[in-house]
């Protein structure tokens, strides 16, 4: 098949829909599909366009993979150093009019399929408009509810705006052949906001189990730390920015600062995490590092003795944390806020602790707890390892949504008999 995948985010982004992007891309080439993508340049999650591109121009990439090839169109955008909700609005905005004109170059090219990826919800309109005047079938694939988002987290006000920006969201969504979420609560609210149901798909965020697995062997990241055996190291490994709810995270540092054996590592960049720093002054149980880049990945995820998933309570369902998958590959224990009705309360309850959002106090003390049960740790890990087995692995996922692609193409005409 050949594959235009539209969305703002891609590889060599490290975090979120970049990285999934990316990683598709490369596992449809493998199999032999033709793969276009229209994207931005790098930039998150630092926010800040990565070395070697410019934000003001477009930049052509090509590679082959296997039996198939990755043809990448970054277009340019405005990038602001300070974030407010009118400055991500005119950031995405000038992404979607970089991109229609490469979007609709790509009529020549006659694409089987347009996968598009929100965020941001503003490249849909201009892919259901390239599909439709292209007759492709089309795909929208919805990795945040970034309006819903918005307006619970008060990124946006309720008003006009936001009712404009619901009004716009329900007529977008119904104009795709094909639009998917990456949990099931996700997949229900679809339906709710008037996607037919048999147009909606679940498409989960998977992880590659064979790049990322437990190992009880030296650890460099451990060492690097001084980490001791005996010690407990909890980690937060991804993006840092207002909706995680980090917050709650350098409050329990500070309630633990006296335990012993304890150590926070947090890390990763974002648009918070200036001001998390400036909350955790003081607090020598706490250390901060960069993004490490993907070859390290398994060897930070399996360094942690306790992994740390926090969720603002005004969040819930209208996300599923990407970085989850990684977490439970890792073979180690997690402990998550969410409340025991939302997707990710549910699986947390069958493969971690879970305790309610918002409260540091009560996140502190399963900490201490959980630090002092070895084998609690040990089986809990062993079965998010086995969860991410039987539900999270890249290839039975993308295999699905492969299969589902191509059931997307008109089946061709038979010749005439002569």
């Amino acid at each position: 098949m050949k594959i235009l995948l539209y969305g703002l985010n891609f590889a060599p982004e490290l975090t979120g829909i970049g990285k999934y992007s990316g990683e598709m891309a490369l596992w449809l080439a493998a199999r032999g599909h033709e793969v276009r993508v229209v994207c931005a340049v790098p930039y998150y999650p630092e926010w800040q366009v990565h070395q070697g591109y410019s934000a003001w121009r477009y930049h052509q990439e090509r590679r082959l993979v296997g039996q198939g090839s990755i043809q990448i169109t970054r277009c340019p955008l405005w990038v602001p150093q300070r974030l407010s909700g009118t400055r991500r609005l005119l950031h995405l905005l000038s992404f979607a009019l970089t991109s229609l004109p490469v979007l609709l170059r790509q009529w020549a090219w006659r694409p089987d399929l347009l996968f598009a990826v929100a965020p941001a919800l503003l490249v849909a309109p201009q892919a259901a408009l390239a599909s439709a005047l292209g007759a492709w079938p089309s795909w929208l694939h919805i990795q945040d509810f970034e309006v819903d988002a918005a307006l619970g987290l008060g990124m946006v006000r309720s008003g006009w705006l936001g009712r404009a920006a619901k009004w716009v969201e329900a007529r977008v969504l119904r104009r795709f052949d094909v639009v998917s979420s990456i949990s099931s609560a996700m997949c229900a609210r679809l339906i709710k906001k008037g996607v037919d149901a048999h147009r909606v798909q679940l498409l989960r965020n998977w992880v590659d189990l064979s790049a990322i697995s437990p190992c009880a062997g030296p650890n460099g990241v451990r060492a690097a730390l001084g980490i001791a055996d005996s010690s407990t190291l909890l980690l937060y490994a991804g993006n840092m920015g207002e909706k995680q709810g980090l917050d709650v995270l350098v409050d329990a540092a500070r309630r633990l600062k006296g335990a012993p054996g304890l150590l926070f590592l947090m890390v990763g960049t974002g648009g918070a995490k200036d001001r998390l720093q400036a909350m955790a002054a003081g607090l020598d149980n706490m250390v901060w590092w960069p993004l490490q880049p993907v070859e390290r990945l398994s060897e930070l995820l399996t360094a942690a003795d306790i992994h740390l998933l926090p969720q603002r309570s005004d969040a819930a369902d209208l996300v599923m944390p990407s970085k989850l998958g990684g977490m439970l590959a890792s073979g180690r224990v997690v402990i998550g806020t969410a409340h025991a009705d939302t997707e990710l309360g549910r699986v947390l309850d069958l493969t971690g602790v879970r305790i309610a959002p918002g409260d540091p106090a009560l996140l502190a003390d399963s900490i201490l707890q959980l630090a002092g049960q070895p084998d609690r740790r040990r089986v809990l890990g062993e079965t998010g390892r086995a969860y991410a087995e039987q539900t999270l692995d890249i290839d039975p996922v993308l295999t699905e949504f492969e299969s589902a692609a191509a059931q997307l193409q008109p089946t061709p005409a038979p010749r005439a008999q002569r």
